[in-house]
């Protein structure tokens, strides 16, 4: 009787409130179903009054770790991450829309950020450059990329990509590999941080420089 019990509240944890078993219905589906008599109407009172909160804490504590995340162990070098983000920059008494190119380190969080007008294939290859340069070398695993336009023609199965044939040789040049996160909601939890942190801390940075310059002057 009690696994025909916990089967039906367990049927009630993705139920419509008003389609949840009451123990009337319980006893009912016992007596029908698995011909139980409705007179142990206590035992089952007893029984699912005491399981039904246990059945929904494990329910609970199940989809909890299922939603979890799994920390990301990295090792020093090995992979970076690659943004575009919008920025907005007071240039000449004017407010104009750019947009900032980071690269950051997985490993030590360490990034390199480029200003440019606009995220056309020569900033990202730049902004590329520009990172390698800084840092000292290229990530030697691989870079996390979303499907930025000025790397991906189109979108395929899985994680492969039709990429543009500049790009294509760019990596093959300095040596490294994409990995191309999955699109939309999908691929938001494969990238470390980078891409959401991008326009937040390059932009203090800026405001910083900016506001010093002002001084100076």
């Amino acid at each position: 009787m009690k696994g025909f019990i916990d089967a039906m509240l367990r049927e009630d944890l993705d139920a419509p409130a008003k389609q949840k078993h009451t123990i009337p219905r319980i006893m009912e589906r016992l007596a029908a179903e698995h011909d139980f008599e409705l007179a142990r109407s206590t035992t089952v009172w007893d029984y699912v009054s005491k399981r039904r909160p246990q059945i929904r804490a494990e329910a609970l504590e199940g989809r909890r770790h299922l939603d979890g995340m799994v920390p990301q162990a990295k090792r020093p070098g090995e992979e970076a991450e690659v943004a575009f983000a919008d920025f907005w920059l007071d240039l000449a008494g004017q407010r104009r829309k750019c947009v900032l190119f980071t690269l950051r380190l997985s490993y030590s969080g360490k990034a390199v950020h480029r200003v440019y007008a606009t995220a056309s294939q020569e900033a990202f290859l730049e902004g590329h450059v520009e990172a390698f340069t800084v840092l000292g070398g290229v990530p030697s695993v691989h870079i996390r990329y979303d499907n930025l336009k000025p790397a991906v023609k189109q979108v395929l199965f899985g994680r492969a990509r039709l990429e543009s044939a500049r790009w294509a040789s760019f990596k093959s040049w300095y040596q490294f590999s994409a990995f191309y996160c999955a699109p939309g909601e999908d691929g938001a939890h494969e990238k470390g941080g980078g891409s959401t942190r991008a326009g937040g801390s390059a932009a203090n940075t800026w405001s910083r420089l900016l506001r010093s310059n002002r001084r100076r002057s």
